[in-house]
């Protein structure tokens, strides 16, 4: 026949191609429950809304499991996952099974070696270009408001066996974890609307297995809920902030004054039985265009920064997702400007 190739022959040895080089690099979003079921979804599965709807189903979940984390990531990222008994694993975005929007998702224990009663409790995403520079610092938070700074290029080399990131003392876990440039300030939240604000620079840099020191002082009842990181040079940036029942607002980092750590905090909400306690508090910034919300019983909605109003410390915001009888918000994730285009 006289018609042209239409295949290409590429010269390439056997063998050397690498999975990044034929897997596309897609944004999506990483759905981890609280029973750890993990899966990937396509960013283009997620509609926008207004705020105040009900949104729709994002995860089909057991009665007794509820949506933990939600990144926004590409598949070629890296992604470290750190367990409430301080081990840390290291994956690609695309080893985690793409699923659709109301499938489960696996169970993690099938892509990592975890031990009995070890759950994953925190995702940290890494670019390719930073997963290679493993430039400054992992921080982290434990149930019970002990934190550790650690330098990150002691995990950029992490054994399928998982690496100790923390050494915890009896009765605690690990559940917060997130990076630092060494000059970041630090934001602690509790369930009862407590936060404190310091400099990361209180706590010195400790080895992978040092147990970390004192970050907030709890009240009788309260818990910690959340633990993010905010530039104390940025005077434009906004903390959202989410309560169980669906009520949040923003606020300015600038109205939280730095303090020394282990103190008990200022008023960050108004936390009343209409709001329910506070469920997070997440820094935000000019580069953030939208969250995704996802309730306990697995109802999602995509809402725009633009329809969040920004309130003070003392107030309890206004209502953001619409909740059946019983349900409550478990998880909010921050859509990049760049994602939601």
């Amino acid at each position: 026949l006289d018609d042209k190739r239409r295949t290409k022959i590429i010269n390439h040895e056997l063998g050397k191609m690498a999975d990044e080089d034929i897997i596309p690099e897609e944004d999506a979003v990483i759905m981890l429950t609280h029973e750890n079921y993990i899966k990937r979804t396509p960013m283009t599965d997620y509609r926008r809304q207004n705020r105040g709807g009900k949104g729709k189903r994002g995860v089909t979940t057991k009665e007794s499991d509820v949506v933990d984390q939600l990144l926004t990531v590409t598949t070629h990222d890296f992604l470290s996952f750190f367990t409430n008994k301080g081990r840390v694993f290291r994956l690609r975005a695309y080893d985690v099974p793409a699923a659709s929007l109301q499938a489960k998702g696996v169970a993690i224990v099938n892509l990592l070696q975890l031990q009995p009663e070890e759950k994953v409790t925190s995702i940290v995403k890494y670019s390719k270009d930073e997963a290679a520079s493993s430039d400054g610092y992992l921080f982290m938070t434990t149930s019970n408001g002990t934190i550790k700074k650690t330098l990150a290029k002691e995990y950029e080399n992490v054994r399928a066996s998982g690496l100790i990131a923390i050494k915890l003392d009896d009765g605690d876990e690990l559940r917060w974890v997130r990076r630092t440039s060494g000059h970041d300030d630090v934001i602690i939240s509790t369930a009862f609307g407590q936060a404190i604000r310091f400099n990361e620079a209180d706590a010195r840099p400790m080895g992978r297995s040092a147990r970390g020191v004192r970050g907030l002082r709890l009240r009788p009842g309260d818990k910690v809920v959340g633990m993010d990181v905010v530039d104390p040079k940025n005077k434009d940036q906004h903390l959202l902030i989410m309560s169980e029942k669906g009520y949040g607002k923003e606020t300015k980092v600038a109205n939280f004054p730095v303090h020394k750590r282990g103190g008990v905090g200022i008023k960050a909400a108004v936390v009343t039985a209409k709001t329910g306690n506070i469920m997070t508090v997440r820094s935000i910034d000019s580069n953030v265009s939208e969250i995704i919300a996802i309730s306990a019983g697995g109802q999602t909605i995509r809402v725009g920064l633009s329809d969040i109003p920004t309130l003070g410390r003392t107030t309890q915001g206004v209502r953001i997702m619409r909740l059946d009888d019983g349900d409550s918000v478990a998880s909010v994730g921050l859509v990049q400007k760049d994602e939601e285009e």
